[in-house]
């Protein structure tokens, strides 16, 4: 899997960051991408890139502050024109995401040939699940409605040891698959366990998108034994309090946030454009030399990460 990004900045485009946007590639999970957040433009990011819109299953909406919407309405109907007819869309959003949609497309217009479903956040935590995977979703603190994903792969059954099934005279044939996708199996009157004739399972992968936010106790909860964290981070020196100020994370919250937890690796974007490139480099550097405990990235447009 890979999670790419196409929009890092906060609040303004800049001539280098775009603003709010990341992809979820699920491959080879899925043949699907997953969108988190709508930047203004993004369909016009999506170009600079190999990604099909043909391939756009569902969208998740962290909350409705335009740099993170405005792209929606432009990227829904290019969708119609780039492979997507006939194929179900499915978007995830806080209260009034259905409203938006329907409004901005009436107005203009403008005609899908494809189903869309709007699921509308109004509760504090949201849970479902998708083919195994499980997403859950908790209010954060921002002024307005906005949602952190929590994303939860499902483990990976080990891999047959060839040798102890040929001690037990069982050589390699349909059996085999027996040995992977059942608990027990019956061989010559004898029952097997068959996670014994295996390695252990490799446990799924967690990431978590957040939406804007400052501080909050269901950041913990999201991001519990997390492997990827993608969080903003307005703010990357200056005065803490001005960032709660605005319902924003500083780096500090970050480093306060990865001392409370076990995650991985952190991948921080929504980076103010008040910096220049060339002080976000440098304030990278400033930030790791001060906390080599921390695990992180100040991620680019166009940059993606192996997961």
């Amino acid at each position: 899997m890979k999670v790419h990004f196409l929009g890092t900045g906060a609040g303004l485009p800049s001539k280098f960051r775009h603003t709010q946007s990341t992809i979820l590639e699920l491959n080879p999970i899925k043949q699907e991408y997953w969108l988190f957040d709508a930047c203004e433009a993004v369909q016009h990011q999506i170009l600079h890139t190999n990604i099909k819109l043909s391939k756009l299953t569902r969208i998740f909406i962290t909350h409705l502050h335009g740099d993170h919407i405005f792209g929606l309405p432009g990227l829904l109907t290019s969708r119609s024109f780039q492979g997507g007819e006939g194929k179900l869309l499915t978007i995830y959003g806080p209260k009034g995401i259905k409203t938006f949609i329907e409004m901005t497309l009436n107005v203009s217009g403008s005609h899908l040939n494809y189903p869309i479903e709007v699921i509308e956040l109004s509760e504090n935590e949201f849970n479902t699940a998708i083919d195994g995977i499980q997403i859950k979703a908790l209010l954060l603190d921002h002024g307005i409605d906005s949602y952190g994903y929590r994303i939860e792969f499902p483990e990976t059954i080990g891999n047959i040891i060839q040798e102890k099934l040929e001690n037990k005279q069982i050589y390699p044939g349909p059996i085999y698959q027996l040995f992977k996708s059942q608990e027990y199996v019956d061989y010559n009157g004898e029952l097997l366990r068959t996670k014994d004739f295996r390695t252990d399972n490799i446990p799924g992968k967690i990431i978590v998108f957040f939406g804007d936010t400052k501080p909050c106790n269901n950041e913990l909860i999201l991001v519990s034994n997390a492997d990827i964290v993608i969080h903003e981070c307005t703010y990357l020196d200056g005065p803490l309090d001005l960032s709660h100020k605005y319902y924003h994370t500083h780096i500090q919250d970050i480093i306060a946030l990865n001392s409370q937890s076990n995650v991985k690796q952190f991948l921080l974007n929504h980076i103010s454009n008040r910096y220049l490139e060339e002080e976000i480099e440098v304030l990278k550097n400033k930030i790791q030399v001060e906390n080599p405990e921390l695990n992180f990235q100040l991620v680019n447009d166009f940059e993606s990460y192996e997961i």
